[in-house]
Order: C-alpha cells, then structure tokens, then sequence
C-alpha cells in the first residue's frame, strides 16, 4: 500500500490553485499546462511528478457526468435547433473544460506529490517488468 508522504489535502489544495505543491509559493506552470521545471520559491523539481493522461480523463468524466449528463434532462436541448443548440452546447463545453483542464492538473500533480510518485519510480517499474 502506498503511505502518504505529505499531507495530501494541503497538496491538492495547493495544486488546484497552481501552486507549488511543496511550499504553496512558487507558480506550478509557466504556460498553459506546461509545468514549471523547478519550483522559484523553494526550488523544488516539480516537473518529476508524472501527469500524463489522467488528468485529461478525470476532466472529460468530471465535464460528463456534472454537466452533460443533467443537460440532458433540460427539455430545452432537445425542443431547439441542432443548429441553435449544438453551437452554443459545444462552445460552452469547451470552455468549461479548458478553464478546468489545468486546475485538476495541478490537482494531479499535488496528489502525486503527496503520494512520493514520480517519473524515475515508474521508469524503473518500467525496466523491471521488461526483465
């Protein structure tokens, strides 16, 4: 079982707000989603922390199941236009889920710190199961 290294709500907090998960100081990203290499506050490597695509699929089941799935018990979706509907529908998703795309990566990524899980653990997993 996994032991939890750091406290992991402080972690996650500081992530979700793009923060450093160590010292909750120094900015997480420096671009979009482009994670900093080392913290500037306390210096800490937090591009070690492995965010492939997990955040990517707890963002698209979040979006899916808190948004999608009660739009379509409105009757308004499916009295309207596609024309008029899927527009205004898709636009609002996309941007919902671009807004919250980064926020549960620096969730993720707090998380992984908590848990100690970085990418020199899983490469060496990696060389042992090939063996």
């Amino acid at each position: 079982m996994t032991e939890i290294a750091h406290p992991l709500f402080r972690s996650i907090g500081r992530g979700l707000r793009h923060r450093c998960p160590a010292c909750g100081k120094g900015n997480l990203f420096g671009r979009y989603l482009k994670v900093e290499p080392r913290c500037a506050a306390c210096g800490h490597e937090t591009a070690r922390y492995p965010a492939d695509d997990g955040p990517a699929y707890l963002t698209i089941l979040l979006i899916g199941h808190l948004i999608v799935a009660p739009l379509l018990f409105f009757p308004i979706v499916w009295e309207t236009s596609p024309l008029v509907s899927l527009p205004i529908i898709l636009g609002s998703l996309a941007v919902v889920t671009l807004l919250t795309l980064p926020r549960i990566k620096g969730g993720w990524i707090g998380l992984m710190y908590a848990l100690q899980v970085t990418d020199r653990d899983h490469r060496f997993h990696t060389a042992d199961a090939a063996d």
